[in-house]
């Protein structure tokens, strides 16, 4: 038997993949499924291709492939696609043309007049790359489907209840805060910014956990068609991508810097919106997306959970799986992660030398 601790993105898609392979699977959540404590809420996050690292670009491809299954075995929309684009200095529209490009991905490289003409609601200084393969991922219709078919195919779902306590053993007995007391022949923790708080007999590489903050910004034009952008200078990194449901008064667009996050940990975050970074993506939108009102229509916070160089934790010691965290970047990949973390906890793969516990060279 494998036990999943976390039902977030990555959680939710690993328990879903054993399930599908016909293993016995208990899923164990500390919340509710879909809940705003940590990082797999909200109904829009982004897709794409692009990458300044080749590793990054094959990966999302297989993750596009993941996601269609996803989306076929449940027959429920989860990735809409709307084009991508990446602008500013510190992007480098042009060497990541030349990623793109070899790995045979469709890019267009374009002027600032000519990205001008075709997204006048954007304004652009310089060059820009567009890739049609980006999109908008549903987080929250992904985490309930993803425990749903998982549920279909047999798995156990303990809803509401936190893990206090690991024994690893030959197998491993995990106690619940209700009581309860369940021995799987190996743990995937899937737990995201909760993970350094847990007791667990594995070391874990210095992880950061901070809280960021997303605001949603109405469009002027309402007819207007918005791709998911991402935008860096020497200033500040922002992202940017159609808003769903949970942005306010549609149609609206969700913007926040990448890069500014307030340290913090999953226990002790405030969830309190800070001013300041309110007040820096307020001043972007007003300077570079005329398109938007620049005050925000809906606010919200979430958390990243990042390793120093940004590369996530997929690792096996034992009988325990690690998976995440995801550096602020993982979401676009939870199907082809839950892939990865099932063929872990199944023993058929190896960990991936750049996601193990202790790096290599």
């Amino acid at each position: 038997m494998i036990a999943v601790v976390g039902a977030g993105l990555m959680g939710a898609a690993t328990a879903w993949q054993l399930a599908r392979q016909g293993h016995e699977v208990t899923l164990v959540e500390a919340y509710d499924i879909g809940h705003k404590h940590g990082s797999s809420h909200g109904s829009s996050r982004i897709f794409r291709r692009a990458y300044a690292d080749p590793f990054y670009v094959g990966l999302t491809g297989k993750a596009h492939e993941e996601w269609r299954e996803l989306e076929h075995d449940s027959s429920t929309p989860l990735l809409r696609t709307t084009g991508g684009l990446d602008l500013g200095e510190g992007r480098d529209p042009e060497g990541l043309a030349v990623q793109l490009g070899a790995a045979g991905v469709p890019y267009e490289l374009l002027g600032a007049e000519a990205a001008s003409e075709r997204w006048p609601q954007i304004r652009f200084d310089g060059p820009a790359l567009y890739h049609p393969d980006a999109g908008v991922i549903d987080a929250d219709e992904t985490v309930a489907t993803c425990v749903r078919r998982a549920i279909d195919r047999g798995a156990d779902a303990w809803i509401g209840v936190r893990v206090t306590g690991f024994d690893v053993q030959a197998k491993v007995l995990l106690r619940t805060d209700d009581g309860r007391e369940l021995v799987a022949d190996t743990v995937v923790v899937a737990a995201g910014a909760w993970l350094p708080e847990l007791q667990l007999p594995v070391a874990l590489p210095p992880l950061r956990v901070t809280q960021q903050q997303v605001f949603h910004f109405r469009q002027r034009e309402p007819s207007d068609a918005w791709p998911i952008l991402v935008s860096k200078d020497e200033s500040m990194q922002v992202f940017g991508l159609p808003s769903g449901a949970d942005g306010g008064p549609l149609p609206a667009v969700k913007v926040a810097e990448h890069d500014r996050g307030t340290p913090t940990t999953a226990t002790t975050r405030s969830g309190a919106v800070d001013p300041a970074s309110r007040a820096r993506v307020s001043d972007f939108v007003h300077d570079r997306l005329p398109g938007l009102d620049p005050v925000p229509v809906a606010e919200t916070t979430c958390l990243y959970t990042a390793t120093p160089d940004e590369d996530f934790v997929l690792d096996r010691h034992g009988s325990l799986v690690i998976v995440s965290p995801c550096s602020g970047h993982g979401a676009k990949f939870a199907p082809l992660i839950g892939a990865m973390a099932a063929d872990l906890a199944t023993g058929r793969t190896k960990p991936h030398p750049r996601f193990r516990l202790r790096r290599t060279a």
